[in-house]
């Protein structure tokens, strides 16, 4: 399928489902040919594979654990065994365990953390090497609005997030010569399994607080990640991109 990212391969993270799945199909809709990491739910990863085949582009399955660096390791250098490349990676796999502070168990405080920030650590690392040599690359990370204005019962969460914003900036700096740029996205709240699930007498106060009066889709996120990744966009590094709908500017 040509397009803007014709030629060039990406890695989506977490894209099994929700935001990542959005990301797959819209990066392969604009050309690149997009791996499609998961850990455990095949059937789901399969799911976004022919929605990614569906329309024309090209993709292929790529299961590991991000919070595995040895893991991660050998598939993004298998990938680029087989492609010579990794032109753009998508840092969104992420997780929540929610709880109060008084209550939230050591254990998963520390499973956030390394999926959410160790996991893009992990991949940035994986990735980056290469795109230094290629002198070209683009990285997104996904975060999230909580980082910047918290949420009660999502301190591990929040935290994760905001250590994302925080890394994204650092290493923005760090390759910004080499022709590689570093942004983030940060959604708000978001029709995905997570959000759907919540209680209709929650959802409704979350709505009041969001001025555009609904939740944003899966594809309005992708679009703003289909936009950071494109070569026109080399110009715009270590930034935030906040997606929305007005609830925190």
């Amino acid at each position: 399928m040509s397009g803007p990212l014709q030629g060039q391969v990406a890695l989506v993270t977490g894209a099994s489902r929700g935001i990542g799945r959005a990301i797959a199909v819209a990066l392969a809709h604009a050309g690149a040919h997009v791996a499609i990491n998961f850990e455990r739910n095949q059937t789901a990863a399969h799911d976004a594979l022919q929605l990614v085949t569906a329309g024309g582009g090209a993709g292929e399955l790529l299961p590991f654990d991000v919070a595995d660096a040895a893991a991660v390791q050998d598939a993004v250098s298998s990938l680029v065994a087989r492609h010579g490349r990794c032109d753009i990676l998508v840092n969104n796999a992420g997780m929540t365990l929610d709880a109060l502070v008084l209550r939230l168990k050591e254990s998963d405080w520390d499973r956030v953390m390394a999926v959410n920030l160790r996991g893009t650590f992990n991949c940035s690392k994986a990735v980056v090497r290469g795109m230094v040599r290629a002198r070209y690359g683009r990285i997104v990370n996904v975060s999230s609005v909580v980082a910047a204005m918290g949420n009660a019962g999502q301190s591990a969460y929040a935290a994760a997030k905001a250590g994302i914003v925080g890394f994204t900036k650092s290493l923005a700096r760090e390759v910004a010569s080499r022709n590689i740029t570093v942004n983030a996205v940060a959604p708000g709240f978001i029709e995905t399994e997570m959000v759907t699930s919540l209680p209709e007498a929650t959802r409704s106060e979350y709505l009041k607080l969001i001025p555009v009066g609904r939740l944003g889709t899966a594809e309005e996120v992708a679009d703003a990640v289909a936009f950071l990744v494109r070569r026109e966009s080399g110009y715009i590094t270590g930034q935030v991109l906040g997606v929305n709908g007005g609830l925190y500017a």
